[in-house]
């Protein structure tokens, strides 16, 4: 069986067994997760079956951002995955099940788990492109609103003088988490396409402060020239 049935067995699946109102972890997201993981592969050895099913069952348990146990989702992802592929696709081969889930353990940013194979690298770089560029963008306000996060902090919105708190203001996660991510990528074409993407947020904070200043037009150089070196 090539790569496009498994794919196209695993959306099944997907379709009938994983409704879900999150739309920053639903099939779309699993799509886009592969269509990264394939242009990262393109340049990486790697088996591109456990990819595939890394891709597409990674987020199978997402708790939300505020739950306790947040960090476990990964894990119980990758518990739940297993399970899934022995009840329901009997003739997925076994020996991968261990390379599933590591890829699935490791991709988690909150799990803070090492990736130790060339598929859970490129599960975990493909995974954290989707919290950057325009996507990145329209999911971070996304869960932030469904969480009753505030957009940013009026009065100091870069947190020039009050500690960052991205559980209050959506705008800090830009700096808590997101500018972060270029640094963490695992693969040199993560690295390259995270830093891409990045420089849309960076522009997009530029854009916002210019307009609290009343600048509709402008972008403000200051919030460019204080954030770019850490992209």
């Amino acid at each position: 069986m090539n790569i496009l049935q498994w794919q196209q067995r695993f959306e099944a699946w997907l379709k009938d067994n994983h409704a879900t109102g999150d739309a920053a972890h639903d099939l779309s997201h699993f799509r886009r997760v592969w269509q990264s993981a394939q242009h990262i592969m393109a340049e990486e050895t790697a088996d591109p079956l456990v990819v595939l099913t890394a891709c597409y069952f990674h987020d199978i348990v997402s708790l939300p951002k505020n739950h306790p146990e947040r960090s476990r989702s990964s894990q119980l992802a990758a518990q739940k995955t297993l399970q899934i592929l022995a009840a329901f696709f009997p003739d997925f081969p076994a020996s991968c099940f261990s390379a599933v889930a590591h890829a699935i353990e490791a991709h988690s940013f909150s799990a803070n788990i090492a990736p130790q194979t060339q598929e859970a690298k490129i599960v975990q770089d493909a995974d954290r492109l989707e919290a950057l560029g325009a996507i990145g963008l329209a999911r971070v306000f996304a869960i932030s609103g469904s969480l009753g996060v505030a957009l940013f902090d009026a009065n100091d919105p870069f947190a020039d003088h009050r500690p960052l708190n991205d559980k209050a203001w959506a705008l800090d996660h830009f700096q808590t988490k997101l500018l972060r991510l270029p640094d963490t990528m695992q693969t040199e074409k993560g690295r390259e396409l995270a830093r891409h993407n990045a420089e849309f947020l960076l522009q997009f904070m530029a854009k916002l402060s210019a307009e609290l200043q009343g600048d509709s037009t402008g972008v403000d150089e200051h919030v460019l020239s204080r954030f770019r070196p850490h992209l």
